[in-house]
């Protein structure tokens, strides 16, 4: 699996902290706040897998840009950057051995720490 950072949705992730459209939550918290399928599948139909992608930390050039499978690593609700959403991903990483989305993970996890 050729996973890598997604530079444009970790551009797009800092923007939004700094825009200070962010939820601070606590780590434990995504899996009541990362979007559902059916969420997922709204917004690809509404805007595109182009947009979609900006919320993804991580690509798989395994799978095509026009499926799902292609983006890892989820930081937000498509609307806001989720502090446990950033953290899970930064957790995810490390175990994975994904160190460019671990780090940049980290360095979304500080900004938002900034701002708690």
């Amino acid at each position: 699996m050729a996973v890598r950072l997604n530079q444009r949705a970790f551009d797009h992730a800092k923007s939004l902290v700094k825009e200070k459209r962010v939820v601070l939550d606590q780590m434990d918290a995504w899996s009541e706040h990362q979007p559902s399928a059916d969420q997922e599948n709204k917004f690809i139909e509404e805007h595109g897998f182009g947009e979609y992608g900006r919320w993804y930390l991580g690509v798989d050039d395994e799978h095509g840009e026009e499926t799902k499978g292609h983006y890892k690593f989820p930081y937000g609700d498509f609307q806001k950057v989720h502090r446990c959403g950033v953290i899970a991903a930064e957790v995810r990483a490390g175990q994975r051995k994904y160190f460019d989305i671990e780090t940049a993970a980290a360095h979304l996890h500080g900004m938002l720490d900034e701002l708690m």
